[in-house]
């Protein structure tokens, strides 16, 4: 097996994303996307949180989300549901949403620039 740099893990899970910019993620969520935030607990409560998403700790987002898991969180009400993930930067998130795709979530993807893209866009955050 060839080695691959994470600029290379990365940049091949993002061919498989149709990432959304904070607008259009926003957009997405009021239409019925759920927002689901993996940042550490660190940076939600240094940063606040998006009004309205789920947190999932980035180390059992899969176990949340798949409906066979015994971890299942019922929120994550339908494998055609789209799902957003948002990391801090926007990195952590591409990887996460290709595992979901991989998990049957042909409609998950991820917020481009994560959190910080969303409050230097202007959207509304909240103290934890």
């Amino acid at each position: 097996m060839t080695r691959k740099t994470i600029d290379e893990v990365l940049d091949e899970a993002r061919t498989h994303l149709q990432r959304l910019g904070p607008e259009q993620a926003r957009d997405a969520a009021a239409a019925g996307a759920l927002l689901i935030d993996i940042r550490s607990d660190h940076q939600r409560e240094a940063d606040g949180v998006v009004p309205g998403a789920i947190y999932f700790p980035r180390n059992v987002l899969e176990w949340r989300c798949d409906p066979s898991s015994e971890g299942y969180d019922p929120r994550v009400d339908s494998v055609d549901r789209p799902l957003i993930v948002m990391c801090n930067e926007g990195y952590a998130s591409s990887l996460a949403a290709v595992s979901l795709q991989e998990l049957g979530f042909a409609n998950a993807t991820d917020l481009d620039g994560g959190f910080q893209a969303w409050r230097a866009a202007g959207l509304p955050v909240e103290p934890l």
